[in-house]
């Protein structure tokens, strides 16, 4: 959709110069950072040197050292562990991590992760009783258990201990565990923003000092701690920054069998440098394919693997499955497209047919919003339960959770953050709840669809572009939510060469020339061939974009991310 292009920060710090002589970058790379709220020299170290001596301590996570104490107590006792994740990245890295670092310490632990198609998201009842039948005396979750009172109050009947980690938001009412640890639990903590995946390795650090014996060596942990973190769209600030930043380093070293097959079949070498992007769009989805698809434990594995040898041939079949995950997703996509331009009235967009799969619909749900700009749900019929369930994703100025609250009456269940949420309802209360959906975001948002804003840091002339300012643009990595790629805006440029490209020329590809100074650069604007205007060659365009290093080939090169432009 065309953006209303909007700088985002109104001053420049009053000694720029100073500021970035003190911290060894250019000027450029302070004004990033001070219209980013990084208003002080000490601060804006710390962002592009996040040590993990900057971690918090886990004590400031609420109910994390109940929760190490908890497990600290039932192993003493000897009792058989359990960890019951989620079937996406998040909670599988997580129930990695855990058994990894159990094992360094010379304990084995029993696991589950639900199948998306059979079980759905959380903890059940029967999942709790069949971990009981082959021996469980101890159950920690990681990544959900937070709303999950009915089966948590079952494992407590049978004789567990149990542990809630979750960083989902809690509802009314906790379950009665013997610890429940979230960070959502008490506002305004160092650690809200924290991944499932984050919130397992605080515990694993304060577990590691409560347990008997030599403390295990957590750092190598940190690949797991990235990729999660990353795959879950969380805010890449604060502590998130800190783990991901770190976890990044460790995943260039690929010393994990399974990272490193997953790099090779993601066409990466097996030492490459990654930043948060090329692993959220092309670790993460792997991975996530498992679960998506019906069965997690594969991902489990691969992650665990022991051998390169044993993690490649997991690695192909997750590429294969992800691949399918692909082919269907476009099917669905266009599907949901088509749908969508018939409720162009809507404020809110509710999207439903039966046999849409529930483990892609998120993802769709996602390109909907950003070609429609509207939050959106996404719903499939579940043949096994009778319900409809469904995916939701939203704009960053809705609520998306808030709006299933008021809508909840109609609901079977629901979960999820402001960005992202799942829910389920019978068949009857489709209608109603299509009504009612759009009538909240009309309530919060006005009746007229909103312009999504682009925000840029600045004018960028081509001719300051350089490998030297690239370089220092990665001291801002990672980036994701909360720490956006820089985007800047280029006077009026002529554009000089115009092509589309890809399967169905839904790429363009541009060479652009800065008369002034006869710089000319490419770009390349990703599945924008559909709304980019035809017959450019020659016209003189401003363009919004972000500089990035092509190593395509292994030849560096600059190239333009096209993200708007104005004719």
């Amino acid at each position: 959709m065309p953006c209303i292009w909007k700088a985002r920060g109104e001053n420049a710090p009053p000694s720029s110069a100073v500021m970035a002589e003190q911290l060894s970058v250019s000027p450029l790379i302070v004004d990033i950072l001070w219209n980013r709220g990084l208003t002080s020299v000490e601060d804006m170290d710390r962002f592009l040197s996040p040590g993990l001596r900057h971690l918090a301590k886990p004590s400031e996570i609420p109910g994390l050292m109940e929760a190490a104490e908890v497990l600290a107590r039932g192993l003493a006792e000897g009792r058989t562990l359990a960890i019951w994740g989620d079937y996406d990245v998040d909670g599988i890295t997580a129930t990695a991590l855990i058994k990894e670092f159990l094992a360094l310490r010379g304990i084995s632990a029993m696991h589950h992760l639900p199948n998306r198609m059979e079980e759905g998201y959380g903890m059940n009842i029967p999942g709790v009783e069949q971990l009981a039948q082959a021996g469980a005396q101890m159950l920690l979750t990681v990544d959900c258990g937070i709303s999950d009172i009915g089966p948590v109050a079952r494992a407590r009947e049978l004789g567990m201990l149990v542990a809630v980690t979750d960083h989902h938001l809690p509802g009314d009412a906790l379950p009665d565990a013997h610890a429940v640890c979230n960070p959502r639990l008490r506002e305004g903590g160092p650690c809200d923003d924290l991944a499932g995946v984050g919130v397992a390795f605080m515990l694993v650090c304060a577990l590691n000092r409560m347990l008997p014996g030599e403390q295990a060596d957590v750092r190598p942990l940190l690949d797991l701690v990235a990729l999660g973190t990353v795959a879950d769209v969380v805010r890449l600030t604060g502590q998130n920054r800190i783990l991901v930043k770190n976890g990044l380093l460790v995943i260039k070293e690929a010393a994990r069998p399974g990272m490193a097959a997953l790099k090779v079949v993601s066409d990466y070498e097996r030492k490459a440098e990654l930043g948060a992007g090329q692993i959220g769009f092309n670790l993460a989805p792997r991975v996530n394919a498992a679960g998506r698809m019906g069965d997690p434990g594969k991902a489990l594995s691969l992650l665990l693997a022991k051998s390169f040898d044993e993690a490649m041939p997991i690695a192909e079949e997750l590429n294969a499955i992800n691949m399918e995950r692909r082919r269907q997703e476009q099917e669905i996509a266009d599907e949901a497209f088509a749908q969508a331009e018939t409720m162009k009235r809507m404020a809110g967009l509710v999207l439903h047919a039966d046999h849409w799969h529930p483990g892609i619909i998120g993802i769709v749900a996602s390109r909907v919003v950003e070609r429609y700009y509207r939050p959106t749900l996404m719903l499939c019929s579940r043949q096994d339960t009778g319900l409809i369930k469904g995916s939701g994703r939203s704009i960053s100025e809705f609520d998306l959770h808030e709006s299933l609250k008021a809508v909840s009456p109609l609901l079977a269940g629901f979960g999820g953050h402001k960005q992202a949420a799942g829910l389920s309802l019978v068949p009857e209360n489709l209608a109603a709840l299509r009504e009612q959906f759009n009538a909240f975001v009309i309530s919060q948002l006005g009746p007229e669809p909103l312009t999504p804003t682009l925000k840029l840091d600045r004018q960028l002339p081509f001719a300051e572009i350089t490998n030297t300012l690239l370089n220092e643009l990665e001291l801002l990595q990672p980036f994701g939510l909360g720490n956006p790629e820089p985007v800047f805006a280029s006077a009026p440029v002529t554009v000089a060469e115009y092509r589309l490209f890809g399967r169905e020329n839904e790429h363009v590809k541009l060479v652009l020339a800065d008369a002034q100074t006869g710089a000319r650069l490419p770009g390349k604007a990703w599945r924008m061939g559909r709304e980019f205007p035809r017959n450019t060659q020659g016209q003189a365009m401003r363009f919004a974009f972000t500089p990035k290093i092509d190593r395509f080939r292994g030849i560096p090169s600059i190239d333009l991310r096209i993200r708007d432009w104005l004719v």
